[in-house]
C-alpha cells in the first residue's frame, strides 16, 4: 500500500467536519466529505460570495450556474415569472437570416452573455460614476424563441414578445409625468442581436409606447438603403422585397417610426456606397451623418456635441451595431469596415450621452464564430451594453 500524504489529510479534514457537523457547529472545514448529517448545513454560507468576485451571492431560490447577462437576474418573462415586476428586461434575439454577407449572429446574444461575465448590474461604472441597481432592477429574460427558417414568422415573434415587455408597468415610478403616451412608466428593453434588422420590430414597439423616437445608430453602414426591384430580377411581379439588414430604417421611416425633422444621426459611418445619391435618400429618410474619419478632427467632444444637437430632448433609442468599432478589436461581424472606432473613444462618446432619455437599446451583428480565443469582440459588445444601462439609470423617462 503507497501512502499519500494528501489523501491522509483530507481524510483527516473530512473526519474533523463530520465532528464539527455533529456538534452543531457552523464552523465548515474544507472538504466535508463522508459528513454525517447533510440537512445541518447551511448551504447559504457555504455558498457565499468572497471579496474577490469568484462566486455570487448563494440564496436557496435562485438559479446557479446559468450564464446571464452582467449577473443580472434571470426571469421567466413570458412564462411563470410573467406576473414578476422589473425597470429593464435584458432579451436574446439569435436571428441573422437577413444578412448580406458572413452570417454567425444568432448566436450573438449568448456571445454577449459570455463576455458579460466579469461585469455586474449591482457593481459601480467607475466612468459614470453610478451603480445601476441603485436605480433600476435589471433582469435576463432569456431569448426570444424565433423561427429559423421564415423571417417574416421570426420578426413578428420578436415583435410581439418586445411588445409585451414594454406594455408592462415598470417596477419603480418616479416624481413628475412620465415620457409615454399613456402617462405611466414602462419598463425598458435591452436586446441582444442577432442581425441588425432586429431593429424594426423593436422600434415598432417602441414607437407604440413613446411615438416617434430619435434613434442613435452606431455603425459603419448607412442601413437606409431602399429596396429597389431592377428588371430580370428574381422577385416575380407584386412580390415584396423583404426587409434585410440594410434596408430596415427605411422601412422604419416609412411608417412613421423616427423622430422627424432630421433629428436621428449615423455614428461611425465608413462604408462603401453604391451610389451617391445614397447619402441623399438617408438625409431624406431623417437622418444627419457623423462619420468614423470625423474623430481625429473634432474629438470625442465633436462627435458628442453633434449627436446632441441633432436629438435634443427626444425620447432617444441606441441601436449598436458593432461593425462601427475598428475590426482590430472587434473583428467578429458580418461586414467588417476598418477604421473604426476604438473602445476607448466610444465609451467617452456614450459617456457624453449622459443625461438624454434613452427608452431602449440594442446591441447587433455580433458574431462570436469569428471571434479571437480571448473573445474581444464579446467583451466590448458586453461592455457597451453595460454602458447603456448606466445612461438608463441616470435618467428617468420624465418630462
Amino acid at each position: 500500500m503507497v501512502f499519500s500524504p494528501r489523501l491522509s489529510v483530507a481524510a483527516l479534514v473530512a473526519g474533523h467536519a463530520a465532528h464539527a457537523l455533529a456538534a452543531g457547529s457552523v464552523q465548515y472545514s474544507v472538504g466535508v466529505a463522508n459528513a454525517g448529517d447533510y440537512g445541518a448545513l447551511n448551504f447559504t454560507e457555504v455558498f457565499a460570495s468572497v471579496p474577490d468576485m469568484s462566486n455570487a451571492a448563494w440564496e436557496r431560490d435562485s438559479f446557479h450556474g446559468l450564464t446571464t447577462y452582467a449577473r443580472a437576474r434571470p426571469l421567466r418573462c413570458f412564462g411563470a415569472d410573467a406576473d414578476s415586476s422589473y425597470d429593464v428586461a435584458v432579451v436574446g434575439a439569435p436571428f441573422d437570416t437577413a444578412t448580406s454577407f458572413r452570417p454567425g449572429a444568432r448566436f450573438g446574444p449568448n456571445g454577449i452573455r459570455q463576455g458579460a461575465r466579469r461585469l455586474g448590474v449591482d457593481r459601480i461604472n467607475v466612468a459614470q460614476k453610478i451603480r445601476v441597481t441603485d436605480h433600476l432592477d435589471v433582469v435576463d429574460c432569456g431569448d426570444v424563441p424565433m423561427v429559423l427558417t421564415d423571417n417574416t414568422v421570426a420578426l413578428r415573434q420578436l415583435e410581439l414578445a418586445n411588445a409585451a415587455l414594454l406594455s408592462r408597468t415598470s417596477l419603480r415610478s418616479y416624481s413628475g409625468k412620465s415620457i409615454a403616451k399613456d402617462g405611466k412608466f414602462h419598463p425598458r428593453v435591452l436586446t441582444l442581436g442577432g442581425d441588425h434588422t432586429i431593429t424594426l420590430p423593436l422600434l415598432r414597439g417602441v414607437a407604440s409606447i413613446y411615438g416617434p423616437v430619435s434613434v442613435i445608430h452606431f455603425d459603419s453602414h448607412l442601413d437606409t438603403w431602399k429596396p429597389k426591384r431592377t428588371s430580370g430580377g428574381p422577385w416575380l411581379p407584386g412580390e415584396e422585397i423583404p426587409v434585410s439588414h440594410g434596408s430596415y430604417f427605411w422601412y422604419a421611416y416609412k411608417e412613421g417610426l423616427l423622430a422627424p425633422n432630421n433629428a436621428n444621426i449615423h455614428v461611425g459611418i465608413r462604408g462603401a456606397l453604391n451610389d451617391w445619391k445614397d447619402y441623399e435618400d438617408d438625409y431624406e429618410f431623417g437622418w444627419i451623418i457623423s462619420h468614423a474619419k470625423d474623430i481625429e478632427d473634432v474629438g470625442w467632444k465633436g462627435v458628442v456635441k453633434k449627436i446632441r444637437d441633432t436629438v435634443g430632448n427626444n425620447p432617444v433609442y441606441i441601436t449598436f451595431d458593432i461593425d462601427a468599432i475598428d475590426p482590430g478589436m472587434a473583428p467578429a461581424t458580418g461586414t467588417p469596415e476598418i477604421g473604426g472606432i476604438t473602445t476607448r473613444e466610444i465609451k467617452k462618446i456614450l459617456n457624453g450621452l449622459s443625461g438624454l432619455k434613452i427608452v431602449g437599446a440594442d446591441i447587433v451583428e455580433v458574431a462570436p464564430g469569428y471571434d479571437t480565443q480571448d473573445e474581444i469582440t464579446q467583451i466590448a459588445a458586453a461592455n457597451i451594453g453595460w454602458e447603456f444601462l448606466a445612461l438608463m439609470a441616470k435618467t428617468p423617462l420624465t418630462e
